[in-house]
């Protein structure tokens, strides 16, 4: 089974939890990491002979462009993640059209691929922002990773669907990749997408989440992690307690778990982990006004 390997690119101080105690314009004042710790992240990939998905701000596509291109020539997949990391939920439509064609303008430049696969700052596409998947197909996106199905203080849709499907809007159809979850019980959904899960929870909690989902869903897990998150030297900003526990626990084990989740797993891109494209002319779509399935789409068992 060919599971998805992602990666946020965006800085440490673009994380929500460190948005809850900075301004946009901290950023400047603040030491940059990004080069080395994205460095770091593409000889990972390279010493285990895998291909990512990069979902990259487009704020750090136009600070460090050389960057994005090394990503872009290294033959792994480019995605967009938002221009600035703000909640969805938190812009009006204007706004996140504004903020989204900004970071794609940003990410052609530095590498000249157009993104056509996105996934929300903090998976912030919710029940009151599901407008933003209408904007996402009008901006040509065909794919989307921003919907998780559970129960979170700051995003989730409980009783989404949990695997790869596509969705009807009234601007069309778009194919859902949620990040990797497992049903223990009806209706008991957990996370085990990688992040920080990963990070605080023991390496077996995740990797025995991957297995449940390729053998029992018969069906690739999506994981991602950011950065930051392998680096433990990280600069600690102030924030409250929760903020560091969900921020820095777990920093000086990242890399080594990453590791091992490549090594006693097969992982690829996206697009190869889940071969498909939801957007076919001559299908008529089917205006949906919620979150509504037309169908649930996955690669089955694979060697």
């Amino acid at each position: 089974m060919v599971n998805a390997i992602t990666v946020d690119v965006e800085e440490y101080f673009h994380a929500t939890e460190a948005q809850n105690v900075l301004g946009q314009t901290d950023w400047a004042s603040l030491p940059s990491r990004i080069q080395q710790q994205v460095h770091t992240t593409l000889d990972l990939f390279h010493s285990k002979n895998v291909k990512a998905t990069f979902f990259i701000l487009g704020w750090v596509a136009e600070k460090f462009p050389t960057l994005i291109r090394k990503i872009a020539d290294a033959g792994h997949e480019i995605a967009c993640h938002s221009y600035a990391h703000r909640l969805v939920y938190d812009l009006s439509p204007a706004e996140f059209r504004s903020d989204t064609l900004r970071a794609m303008n940003a990410i052609q430049d530095a590498c000249g691929v157009s993104p056509r696969v996105y996934r929300a700052p903090s998976y912030s596409i919710t029940r009151q922002s599901l407008w933003a998947l209408e904007i996402l197909i009008e901006c040509g996106f065909t794919h989307d990773s921003s919907i998780v199905p559970i129960n979170h203080d700051r995003y989730g849709i409980p009783g989404s669907t949990r695997l790869p499907h596509i969705l009807n809007t009234p601007s069309g159809r778009i194919f859902e990749i949620p990040a990797a979850t497992v049903e223990l019980t009806k209706g008991r959904v957990l996370p085990i997408g990688g992040g920080g899960y990963l990070r605080l929870l023991p390496y077996r909690y995740c990797a025995a989440g991957i297995r449940r989902v390729n053998e029992h869903d018969q069906a690739p897990a999506c994981i991602y992690f950011h950065p930051w998150e392998i680096d433990p030297d990280l600069a600690r900003l102030p924030m409250g307690v929760i903020g560091r526990w969900r921020t820095y626990t777990g920093l000086s084990g990242m890399q080594r778990k990453i590791e091992r989740l490549l090594e006693e797993f097969e992982f690829s891109t996206m697009s190869v982990a889940y071969p498909y494209h939801p957007v076919q002319p001559d299908q008529p779509v089917q205006p949906a006004p919620d979150l509504v399935p037309v169908a649930s789409v996955h690669s089955g068992s694979r060697g």
